[in-house]
């Protein structure tokens, strides 16, 4: 789904500080860059074909058109719970500074940046933690004073070198231009049913394509075959049971959308470079 956020008085940054029950967005993009500070909450990230599990002090720079949304864990939506959260969105055009960035070398790193968050950039939490006030004194600044304290920001961003990369390597915003909505409604399909069953018939049909030629065109969107793209998303989702560690990796295989224990173990393995038991002993020494 495609948002289209307004700016009131076509100011160049927009500022949201929200506190509620659970994130309630579903899964969409827009043209807009986004940086997210998640103060309080937990639940599961999904940013285009990556999936992984956030809780408070997430800080995410997601670049333009890149598709997203959180989650927020099932324990959100128990009747009675007390769990809320609480975040700050920053929001600011994809022409934000274009002329200086692309012309400027005083502005090279923003520019680098703003590059790599086409495919969403995760800081660490103990980095997120560091620069905290920053994020909670620019919501309190307003007019050209908002504008210098997120090009001040930016930099900070630029600079230091405790982040992840989100999205796989061949994902890239061009995959997600404003016209392309076969490929939108595909990959929404895809993060909403990868636990099920998913036919290529089904889906070429989604995009109005012929079989061979929905693949070919997948392949050129992400950089990806459809297995290949459905089974990253359910090794994902198994990495975040593992962790959990409420369920045996059998039945974990299966809530993934494998419905062959031999072939879950062989993809993990591939996937991750440990076994699923091997998985959850990596993450215990971390």
């Amino acid at each position: 789904m495609h948002e289209y956020i307004d700016f009131p008085g076509r100011s160049a940054v927009k500022v949201k500080w929200r506190e509620m029950p659970r994130f309630t967005y579903p899964w969409h993009f827009h043209s807009e860059y986004e940086l997210l500070y998640v103060i309080e909450g937990f639940g599961t990230s999904y940013v285009a074909d990556s999936i992984k599990p956030f809780q408070a002090g997430e800080l995410v720079l997601l670049g333009s058109n890149l598709p997203h949304f959180w989650k927020s864990d099932e324990n959100h939506y128990k009747e009675g719970s007390k769990n809320k959260v609480k975040y700050i969105v920053i929001q600011f055009p994809n022409d934000f500074f274009n002329v200086q960035i692309a012309g400027y070398p005083e502005f090279k790193m923003i520019g680098d940046l703003l590059e790599r968050s086409s495919q969403g950039i995760r800081f660490s939490s103990v980095f997120a933690a560091s620069i905290s006030k920053k994020i909670l004194k620019l919501t309190r600044a307003n007019g050209l004073e908002r504008i210098l304290q997120l090009l001040q920001l930016l930099q900070i961003l630029a600079q230091t070198k405790d982040y992840i990369v989100l999205a796989g390597e061949f994902y890239h915003q061009k995959s997600l231009e404003m016209g392309n909505d076969r490929l939108t409604k595909v990959l929404f399909y895809i993060s909403t049913n990868y636990q099920q069953k998913i036919e290529l018939d089904q889906v070429a049909d989604m995009a109005h394509l012929h079989p061979s030629a929905f693949c070919r065109f997948f392949k050129e969107k992400t950089g990806k075959s459809l297995l290949e793209y459905v089974t990253d998303m359910r090794i994902g989702h198994a990495c975040k049971l593992i962790i959990e560690n409420k369920q045996s990796i059998s039945q974990i295989c299966f809530e993934s959308g494998f419905n062959n224990l031999s072939n879950f173990n062989r993809a993990f393995k591939r996937q991750t470079g440990f076994t699923p038991s091997g998985y959850f002993e990596e993450f215990l020494k971390r």
